[in-house]
Formats: structure tokens, C-alpha cells, sequence
């Protein structure tokens, strides 16, 4: 079964230095029907103005994944970690029993343009932990990249909760088939570009959510960027 969520039926926030396009319930916009899929519970699409930023602030028990789209934005944390995320990263904090972190867009003249993602551990009150690494445009050109597990596997960032992330990039005749075993569930997040997953026409901020489907099925896309989420 595939259920389709359309960008223009996600909650929006404006803040003037944030604009926010919240896939699941987040902040002040609460939509019973949207909570989550499976163990994920947050894909916010955040554009943030040059010079802007989120201040410093706390989270725990979270698997929290960033994922650069455009632009830059420049991380800190209270493990003692700082870094600058550039398009093709993906950053990972386990939040564990508690963290606290800040996010902002240094770049004078450029928005900062990316996903940030969230999902719920396995494990709780464990030691907050942070990794970072960089994924090149030919890793996922025509092809899913897995860039999060819960083994590290194939060199990805490591997330506590079974659960996979891929991204691919499509154009023409490009395509991936990504099987799902029995008892499984895929959400795919169109990122840019647009894209047929499973024969439905998917374009920016869209989404599809596939449930007791053997496999997920990508191809004809246009400039496309795509995340898929292999879920329990």
C-alpha cells in the first residue's frame, strides 16, 4: 500500500530568518494524523537567513540526523564538537541522557537549505555521541547510498534504532530497487527534483509511505534527490 503526502499538506512556519516545512506534527503545528512513521518522527525542511541561527538548546533520547542540501551551517555542541556541514554531509548526534547544540549560517549571502531529521531510539539514557561524514555526488548517482544504520555498515554514520537511510540522485533513465523485507516499511522523501516512486509522480517536499510493499521502485526523474527510510 502506498500512501501519498503532497509538500502543500505540510505544516509550514515562518519565522522570518526560518522558514520551516514540517513533514510531522512539530512545534505549534499539530496534526494527530501525522505524528510519525514508524520510529520517525521529525523531517523538517529548514531554511535559515545568512547570519542566522538556532541558539544553543537541548535534546535527548534522539537520534538526530542533518542533511545538507544548499549553503552551509555551523554546529556546536556541549560534547565539544564544532564543525562547518556542507552539502553532501550527514551529521549524526545520539542525544542520549542529554545534549546541548547550536546550528547557524555563517555565510554572508547564502540561505542555508537542509533536512533535518529525527528518530527515535532504541535505547535510552545512553552517552550522547556525535559523527559526521561526507557522502560525494557520485556515490549517489543513480544508485541509493545508504548514509545511516544501525551497523555502519558500507561506511555510513551509525543511528541507534533499526533502522536505514538512503539517498540517491536521478536523472533520465537512472533508476534503484531497493527490496523490503517481511514486516518492513519505507517512507521516501522527495528532496528536489521529481521522481516516480512506485509509478506515482512525485515532485519537491513530496512524500510516499509504502506499507507491506515488496520493494521500493525509483525511476524518471528529473533532477531528483531523494531520501528513503527502511523502517520497522
Amino acid at each position: 500500500m502506498l500512501t501519498l503526502r503532497r509538500a502543500q499538506e505540510r505544516g509550514y512556519a515562518d519565522h522570518g530568518w526560518l522558514q520551516s516545512y514540517h513533514s510531522f506534527s512539530f512545534a505549534d503545528y499539530y496534526d494527530p494524523a501525522h505524528m510519525g512513521f514508524g520510529p520517525l518522527r521529525v523531517i523538517n525542511e529548514d531554511r535559515v537567513a545568512p547570519g542566522q541561527g538556532f541558539g544553543t538548546h537541548g535534546h535527548r533520547d534522539m537520534e538526530i540526523i542533518s542533511y545538507v542540501l544548499d549553503g552551509e551551517f555551523a554546529h556546536k555542541d556541549s560534547m565539544g564538537n564544532g564543525s562547518v556541514i556542507r552539502p553532501g554531509d550527514v551529521q549524526r548526534m545520539s542525544a542520549g541522557r542529554g545534549v546541548l547544540h547550536s546550528e547557524f549560517n555563517h555565510a554572508a549571502g547564502q540561505t542555508s537549505h537542509f533536512l533535518q531529521i529525527w528518530i527515535e531510539p532504541n535505547v535510552r539514557g545512553i552517552v550522547p555521541s556525535y559523527e559526521e561524514k561526507n557522502f560525494p555526488a557520485e556515490e549517489k548517482r543513480g544508485r541509493l547510498r545508504l548514509v545511516a544504520s544501525p551497523d555502519g555498515a558500507d561506511d555510513s554514520v551509525t543511528i541507534h534504532r533499526d533502522a536505514r537511510l538512503y539517498v540517491g540522485l536521478f536523472n533520465g533513465a537512472e533508476s534503484a530497487h531497493l527490496p523490503l523485507a517481511a514486516g518492513r516499511r519505507a517512507y521516501v522523501h522527495v528532496a528536489r527534483g521529481s521522481i516516480a516512486v512506485n509509478g506515482e509522480r512525485l515532485s519537491a517536499g513530496d512524500a510516499a509511505k509504502l506499507e507491506r510493499a515488496s520493494a521500493v521502485e525509483l525511476a524518471g526523474g528529473e533532477a531528483a534527490e531523494v531520501l528513503v527510510f527502511d523502517l520497522p
